[in-house]
């Protein structure tokens, strides 16, 4: 289906949610809202209604695909100028393109071909550990599988690391930190819309570059206007 490039002096961006924590979809608005400024494209946020709080093993990461599809269906409007699904795994993405002739982003795909721009070898830092082989299976649908050096996974379980942003921040650090040093990757993506704030702050001080899954999308669907 062909895609319509997407107008940014009007309309608005959707970015939908595949986990039911509302405070996650703020997070991940605000993150829009400010890859977005300077242009007139507004942000609208919105949340599943059925699934887990926070996607981190398989199975419900496939149960999230209907919940997304949906969930978007009732959301899209004839503003809407393009879709980012906000969850590494990229759920629904796939059956969103065949329905819309709008660009549709997952955050997962998005981030794997920017950490791989320029043939850099590029590695993930992340707090799923269960997601480990989906996680494998999206770099390797979108990117040459030579290039990734692994999969870096905080101690400490995603649920517990959701509670306490610091901890999440310092383990993630860690994280980015053994991917470069031991890996050798030269970029690595922090794995996960929920993660999205230590994303930033560890960006901010890190001396390897850092792929951020929202501003990824964002970039990537902007991208669409000047096809």
């Amino acid at each position: 289906m062909p895609r319509c490039a997407v107008r940014a002096d009007d309309g608005h961006l959707l970015i939908v949610n595949p986990n039911t924590n509302a405070a996650t979809t703020r997070l991940l608005e605000t993150v829009a809202r400010q890859q977005l400024e300077g242009t007139h494209l507004a942000v609208r946020g919105v949340t599943v209604d059925e699934g887990p709080r926070m996607i981190v093993e398989p199975a419900a990461l496939d149960a999230s695909v209907s919940y997304v599809v949906e969930r978007t269906r009732r959301a899209v409007t004839e503003q809407t100028r393009g879709v980012i699904v906000g969850a590494i795994g990229d759920p629904g993405v796939d059956e969103l393109r065949r329905l819309y002739d709008i660009p549709v982003i997952g955050i997962g795909e998005a981030s794997v071909r920017a950490a791989a721009e320029g043939g850099r070898r590029f590695g993930m830092a992340t707090s799923t550990g269960l997601l480990s082989l989906r996680l494998e299976q999206l770099v390797a649908r979108h990117s040459a599988a030579g290039r990734f050096t692994g999969i870096r996974f905080t101690p400490t379980l995603a649920d517990d690391l959701a509670a306490d942003p610091e901890q999440q921040f310092v383990e993630l650090q860690r994280a980015v930190h053994d991917s470069a040093v031991f890996d050798g990757a030269e970029a690595v993506i922090i794995g996960g819309g929920p993660l999205s704030e230590s994303a930033r702050r560890i960006a901010a001080a890190s001396s390897v570059p850092i792929i951020e899954p929202v501003p990824s999308a964002i970039a990537r669907l902007l991208a669409y206007s000047a096809a």
